[in-house]
């Protein structure tokens, strides 16, 4: 993959982190306020403002994401030339998780909703948002600008650029990863316990 820049959003204990990673070649991007995913993308387009291409995010507590997912997330997005392309699985349990809203046979994502907004019937959906993206940047800071916050969370949800895509009219993909492991949050100590445990049993 080429990547031309890498833009870090940092927040909580920046400075610590700028050291950990100092001398990578990263860009670091503070974000002030946390306001929710959609507003930290949005700190990022200064820095973007002459770029015309594919925009991967990523975050920052998912990483067992291995190189071979990212490269057929991009490969598909590409070749379906999609605006928006989003990484899902399939979990027993969707519990916790966005859920991923489709229509029609060719898998249309009509939008995300998070679990706190869904209603019954979403939460059944067990297709969910793992938060990875491919996004063309011509859309996506257009997209994240226009992100209302009329949520339960108050938050800015960069899921909401999905939605606004579709009523555009844009192409909206999700490609579904069968390794739900390497694409786990992980944001307690159980999670931490967990993740663990399953990398001793793989090596």
């Amino acid at each position: 993959m080429n990547v031309e820049k890498i833009v870090v959003i940092i927040g909580h204990q920046a400075g610590l982190v700028r050291e950990a990673f100092k001398d990578q070649g990263l860009i670091f991007v503070e974000q002030l306020e946390q306001l929710g995913t959609g507003h930290a993308v949005l700190q990022a387009r200064d820095v973007f403002h002459s770029y015309n291409g594919t925009i991967l995010i990523l975050c920052g507590d998912v990483p067992m994401l291995s190189p071979s997912t990212i490269r057929a997330l991009l490969e598909v997005h590409i070749l379906e030339k999609s605006i928006v392309t989003v990484l899902t699985t399939i979990l027993d349990d969707p519990s916790g998780y966005g859920r991923v809203i489709k229509e029609g046979e060719k898998g249309e994502i009509l939008r995300i909703v998070e679990e706190k907004d869904a209603s019954l019937a979403e939460k059944k959906i067990k297709e969910i948002n793992t938060g990875i993206y491919c996004v063309e940047s011509n859309f996506l800071f257009r997209a994240v600008g226009d992100i209302g916050n009329e949520n339960i969370q108050k938050e800015y949800y960069l899921t909401d650029i999905v939605g606004i895509a579709w009523k555009k009219g844009f192409k909206t993909r999700s490609f579904v990863t069968a390794n739900s492991f390497e694409v786990m949050g992980i944001n307690t100590p159980d999670d931490l316990e967990k993740a663990s445990e399953r990398m001793t049993i793989c090596k």
